[in-house]
């Protein structure tokens, strides 16, 4: 099926697209990642297990 011009200016698309979608999820991945790595170096620090810069 073909559309005329004028039935092409009528379609409106969705307000989510899949590159918001992608977004989100990006950041969600960079939060988790961050507080694994947070909650990594809190941990190593609390049961003394750093290494000692010298």
């Amino acid at each position: 099926m073909i559309l005329k011009d004028s039935e092409l200016k009528k379609v409106c698309g969705g307000s989510i697209t899949a590159t918001f979608i992608n977004a989100i999820v990006k950041g969600l991945s960079l939060l988790i990642e961050l507080g694994k790595s947070l909650g990594s170096s809190f941990r190593r620090i609390t049961s003394g297990q750093t290494c000692s810069i010298e």
